[in-house]
Formats: C-alpha cells, sequence, structure tokens
C-alpha cells in the first residue's frame, strides 16, 4: 500500500454512502437547478440551497463547498474515530478552532455506478489557485474519455497517466488486470484510493511510477487508455497535470507514436489528443504521421478547433489566471509568439482510437465530428473496428456480391429551398441519409443511390443485383452505375448507416 489515505478512504466511502452522500442522492436533494448551479462552480447558490442543515446539506458543504466545521459537527456527521483519523492524516486541517477539508473527496457516476473520487481540491467551489503538483478529479475531458472507451470484458488494461484514477475507474468492472501508471507520485496515491474505495471492482490493480511507458517496456496490453498532459505550448512544465514539457503537440505524437508496440494483436488504444494545425500540412496528415506505417487501423476524430488566442486564454484562466494581470499578458504573448514561430494557425482536439492489426499496412480514417450528440461514443467506436475490419480485404466484385441492411433509425431527410427563379415555392436543394442514433453521422445522397440503399435487404439481392434492378427501372446503364454505388455504400457502411448482412447480429 502506498499511502495511508487508501486504507482511510476504504473506511469513509461506506459512512458517506450511508449518509446519502451520492452523486444521485446530492443531485435529487438539490434540484435540477441547483445541481447544475453545482456543475457551473456556483457555490453560493450552493449554500443557500443547503441553508437546512440536514446531515446531507452538513456533508455537501463539508466536503463539495469544503466550508469550515468544528470537530465536533464532523464528529456528529462520521463518527468520533474516523474524525480524529482524518486529522492525524492531514485530510482535514485546522483552521484556528475549525476544521476544513484539504482535498477533493466528491461521489460521482462512473459508466452508471457510484464511485468516490479522491483528488486535489479544485477551483471549482472554493477560492483556490491550484499549483505546479495539483492532481485533477473528474473533468470535462476525463468524462469524454470514459464516454469513448469501450468497456467490454477484456484481459489487461493500461491506464496511462492515470492522474487520480478516473479512467480506470471505468474498466474496474470489466477488466482482469489493470496497470496504471503516473510520473507524479501524489497522483498515485490519490489513484490507490479511488480504486481501493470501490466496493465492486472484479479487476486486479497495479499501480506503477514513471514517465509515459517507461514503466511498461517490453510489456503489451489489450487495452490502452491515455488522457495525457496534452496542452499545446512551449515545452515547460508549468502544471504536471496538463503540461508534458515537450514542443507544441508533442505530447499526443509520443503517446500515439509508440502504443503500438504495448498493444497485443487485436488489442486497442484509446486517447483524448490535441494538434497544430498550420498553412503547410493539414491536421490529418500531420496526425497520420504518428503511426508508424504497418500494422495500426486507427480512427481520428477531431470535435474541435480553437484558434490561438481562445486557446491560450482557456488554458490560463484554466489555472484561474486573471486575463487582466500582468503575468497573463506576459504569458500570453510569449505563447502567442511560439505559436507564431511554428506557424500555429489553430489547435485541434479530438479522440484518437486505434488497433493493432498485425502485420497489414495503416489504415487511417482521420475526420471531423462537428455533430452534437449525446449517446455514448464508445460502442461506435468498437462497432466501426468491426466495419472496417469487413471492408479490409474485399475487392469490388466481392463487395458487389455481398447483401446489406439500411440501419434501423436512418433517417432520409429532403430539404427543399425556396425557388429564386420562379418567386415561388420551393425547390429540392439537397437529400441526406443521417442516423438518428449514435454519433448522428450524415450523408448526402442523390435519388439514385438513396434508391438502391432502400432496396438492400440482408435476405434479399446483393448490392450488384439491386443495382442491376434499378438500372433496368430507370433506363441506365448498370455497368456505369455499379462502382459509384460500390464507393458509395462502403462510405455509408464505414459510418454505419448500413449494415452487412454478415455483421447482422441476430437473437
Amino acid at each position: 500500500m502506498r499511502s495511508e489515505l487508501t486504507t482511510l478512504a476504504a473506511r469513509l466511502t461506506p459512512v458517506l454512502r450511508e449518509a446519502g452522500f451520492t452523486a444521485d442522492a446530492i443531485a435529487a436533494h438539490l434540484g435540477p437547478e441547483m445541481t447544475e448551479a453545482m456543475h457551473r462552480g456556483e457555490p453560493a447558490a450552493v449554500r443557500f440551497a443547503t441553508r437546512r442543515q440536514g446531515r446531507l446539506d452538513q456533508l455537501i458543504r463539508t466536503f463539495i463547498l469544503r466550508d469550515p466545521l468544528s470537530p465536533a459537527q464532523l464528529e456528529e456527521l462520521i463518527g468520533a474515530e474516523l474524525t480524529q483519523a482524518l486529522i492525524d492524516a492531514a485530510v482535514f486541517t485546522a483552521d484556528q478552532d475549525l476544521l476544513r477539508l484539504d482535498m477533493d473527496i466528491r461521489p460521482h457516476v462512473i459508466l452508471g455506478r457510484d464511485r468516490m473520487v479522491f483528488s486535489d481540491a479544485d477551483a471549482a467551489m472554493t477560492e483556490h489557485i491550484p499549483g505546479p503538483e495539483h492532481v485533477l478529479g473528474v473533468g470535462a475531458a476525463s468524462l469524454s474519455l470514459l464516454q469513448a472507451t469501450p468497456d467490454s470484458p477484456v484481459g489487461t488494461v493500461l491506464d496511462l497517466g492515470t492522474g487520480s484514477g478516473v479512467q480506470a475507474l471505468g474498466q474496474l468492472h470489466c477488466a482482469d488486470h489493470i496497470t496504471a501508471t503516473d510520473l507524479h507520485p501524489r497522483a498515485l496515491d490519490f489513484a490507490e484510493a479511488t480504486l481501493g474505495a470501490a466496493v465492486d471492482k472484479q479487476a486486479e490493480i497495479e499501480l506503477l511510477e514513471g514517465p509515459w511507458y517507461e514503466p511498461v517496456q517490453g510489456r503489451t496490453f489489450d487495452r490502452i487508455i491515455a488522457n495525457p498532459p496534452f496542452v499545446v505550448g512551449l515545452p515547460e512544465v508549468g502544471h504536471v497535470y496538463r503540461d508534458s514539457g515537450l514542443d507544441l503537440d508533442g505530447a499526443s505524437a509520443l503517446v500515439i507514436g509508440q502504443a503500438l508496440e504495448h498493444l497485443n494483436t487485436g488489442g486497442t488504444a484509446h486517447f483524448l489528443a490535441a494538434w497544430i494545425h498550420t498553412s503547410e500540412q493539414s491536421w490529418a496528415h500531420r496526425v497520420a504521421s504518428w503511426f508508424p506505417e504497418t500494422g495500426v487501423s486507427a480512427w481520428v476524430i477531431q470535435r474541435d478547433v480553437a484558434d490561438p488566442a481562445h486557446y491560450v486564454g482557456t488554458w490560463l484562466r484554466d489555472e484561474s489566471l486573471d486575463p487582466r494581470s500582468a503575468e497573463s499578458d506576459a504569458r500570453t504573448a510569449a505563447w502567442l509568439q511560439h505559436f507564431a514561430d511554428a506557424g500555429v494557425t489553430g489547435v485541434g482536439f479530438g479522440f484518437v482510437a486505434m488497433k493493432n492489426i498485425g502485420d497489414q499496412p495503416t489504415e487511417i480514417l482521420a475526420e471531423e465530428m462537428t455533430q452534437s450528440f449525446t449517446d455514448p461514443l464508445s460502442p461506435e467506436i468498437e462497432e466501426y473496428f468491426t466495419r472496417v475490419e469487413w471492408l479490409r480485404d474485399l475487392n469490388p466484385e466481392e463487395f458487389g456480391d455481398s447483401r446489406f441492411q439500411l440501419r434501423p433509425g436512418v433517417a432520409r431527410e429532403d430539404i427543399s429551398l425556396p425557388d429564386t427563379d420562379a418567386g415561388v415555392g420551393f425547390t429540392p436543394a439537397v437529400m441526406r441519409l443521417t442516423r438518428t442514433e449514435g454519433p448522428r453521422w450524415s450523408h448526402e445522397v442523390d435519388s439514385h443511390l438513396a434508391a438502391i440503399v432502400a432496396g438492400l435487404h440482408p435476405q434479399g439481392l446483393s448490392l450488384a443485383e439491386t443495382v442491376e434492378l434499378y438500372a433496368m427501372a430507370q433506363g441506365l446503364d448498370s455497368e456505369e452505375l455499379l462502382p459509384a454505388a460500390v464507393n458509395a455504400v462502403g462510405d455509408l457502411v464505414r459510418h454505419g448507416l448500413v449494415v452487412p448482412a454478415d455483421l447482422i447480429i441476430t437473437e
């Protein structure tokens, strides 16, 4: 055991749960409006909502707002013995005659399971500036990676740069063995406490200290997860949780570029990453250059792009720096000058998923996903690798001989715009096929492709036969139409709008 906090976490967590200090119970107690205020970081509103001073109100004030309280009040909440143990371990520290929680102990719902996460105190609820050694709890980025990482049964998992253990939490119920690494000793202490407090874990846990892949040199895993310090900037470390010390997007390049040698054949890796945009090279080509030439099937999804000024301002505010201050002015100028010297026109951010496909040539799909969606991305990523594996070795003739099904829930959209030539009415502008679930992919199609896709059936005609039948009915040349249909349907398969009959799971 690394830290006394681990023992205390295992003792404290059931006491808090018994008192109703869980994410769902807190949300129900506060109500939707005040729960949103809590998530926005508005402590005064939450303090007003807990003015009734019931036990759960006091726990929210103590553990979320970090309000001071007397030793007697804390004893009444969690018991005298546990209170003294937390004081002795400096989990609560004295502020004159009062005690204040010196870290963040907060319940979260992680992939549908109630968890308690232990980390450093952040600045969301108290007037506090996180220091260079700050260990993050659960943030928006970590939640998005949780939603994008499969939690299907798996043998071995590597959580690279575990921090407070959030990503490992998402794998506890599905993995046999989890190796969590971090170069920051205090992060591993928090991770041990977080993971030790989970009562329903099935995975064996191993914690290793060291940078990047060094602690697992020569080892391979079935699944790798990393939310690395991917902030794009100068080659320096201001805050260990976000700054890698590598220049620009070097952290993302390192984590992605070295992943394959630590993946078992058939294993997958799932990362958050950032990359620069320049006028000299497309972002997609830049990220593609980080992968080896063989052995990888990769899906790179860009979710957002920030201009340099916006990007710099966001991360300076992240460290609670007043944008009007002299320090912020100097930091902004240095950061933006570094971007200008490197020709950076923007910074992209998104997900990277990759699979070890053995000795086959590397294949990469890098694309933007700008549409809004709320469904978890992880099922789509697993299905994506299944779809592209099916596509990988098919020649056009074999593809044409295959049977397909239009995915249930795909909608056909016929968009018309005002007819400016006639001055009245509408004229057709575009036709789209759009998924109404998952990531809501949408493809523009013409009437020919829409009709062909509508005629597909897993027990019916093959694609080539469907095209031939349609061409005969329309007076078209099927030999000219088929190659275009094969290419178009292949794109629809890649995004899951059309499903090969071979991949349909029947009950």
